[in-house]
């Protein structure tokens, strides 16, 4: 099994503005659902994704598929990796706060390794059990134990952990259908398809044409999640991809809580609680077993992948 890369201070640098812009989209996203409803958001995050990816799409020479059998596997990745995420992390931000809803999406690296595990992909190793068993707990302490049961609270964690799960299969079916695929067809691909199945929804059921206009905060705050939040973040996070591995790049989400909670207590006055704090480490120290080599350092073993 091929080592980890090395990461050098131009990787470093990017992982850094990766967890911005990822951990800005939970911020700029908890704005936008305070006036909109949450698949609308949703809409308005793939379409104007896509159109900002599609000049660099067509930049690079690919072409979009010219079948309904090509353009299955982009569906089912746009399905598992924007549509249902997207929808139950802006959901749960109405009942939660941007912190909160960061600390639990970094639950995605551990959910992964179970389905992957399930589905007979990679190996359930005795650190990926003990990461996955540390994810629980810090969920659990993220949930609390006084006090009587905060139903609206419970349920923005449990969609949270659903949007978690979710791109855990997102990883499995990326693994199956779309290995091999260049990266920027395959977010443009995604984020097209996932455009059509959220304008169908959201006509259903949100009919946005009847909705209030939004305030220009709003707005911006829908471009901003749309261009930076997702566009330029798919950029930046396959390049670290290619650079320095996919081992190294999972370090985002240990970055990406600490961005959501400051950008979240500074401009919407989010507390931070001191569960948040130690529901936040807990999860950290599963995701640090999961990658294996910090954990492999203090024990004085070789650095090799879990």
């Amino acid at each position: 099994m091929e080592a980890p890369k090395t990461m050098d201070g131009q990787d470093w640098g990017m992982l850094i503005l990766l967890s911005v812009l990822w951990g800005g989209a939970y911020f700029f996203a908890g704005v936008a659902v305070k006036e909109l409803p949450p698949l609308t958001v949703v809409l308005a995050r793939v379409l104007l994704a896509a159109i900002a990816l599609l000049p660099l799409f067509w930049y690079l020479g690919h072409s979009l598929p010219k079948s309904l059998s090509g353009w299955l596997p982009f569906f089912g990745m746009g399905l598992l990796n924007n549509v249902l995420p997207f929808g139950f992390i802006f959901a749960g931000q109405t009942q939660i706060t941007v912190g909160l809803s960061s600390i639990i999406n970094a639950m995605t690296p551990l959910f992964t390794v179970v389905v992957m595990a399930s589905f007979q992909e990679e190996r359930l190793t005795a650190y990926r059990v003990i990461g996955v068993l540390l994810g629980v707990v810090g969920v659990a302490v993220l949930r609390g134990f006084d006090g009587p049961v905060d139903a609206s609270q419970t349920l923005g964690i449990i969609l949270c952990l659903a949007a978690a799960l979710s791109y855990g299969f997102a990883a499995l079916w990326g693994r199956r259908f779309l290995a091999g695929v260049p990266p920027v067809k395959s977010a443009t691909c995604q984020l097209i398809c996932s455009t059509l199945i959220m304008a169908i929804v959201v006509s259903l059921i949100d009919r946005p044409w009847t909705l209030s206009v939004p305030s220009q905060g709003t707005v911006l705050s829908l471009f901003a999640l749309a261009v930076f939040g997702t566009a330029v973040a798919y950029i930046v996070f396959f390049k670290i991809l290619v650079r320095a591995g996919a081992s190294n790049v999972m370090l985002v989400t240990l970055l990406i809580p600490v961005t959501a909670l400051f950008l979240g207590n500074v401009f919407l006055g989010e507390p931070i609680q001191l569960k948040e704090i130690a529901g936040a480490i807990i999860i950290g120290a599963g995701l640090m077993f999961i990658d294996g080599r910090i954990i492999n350092r203090l024990l004085g073993k070789p650095t090799a992948a879990q």
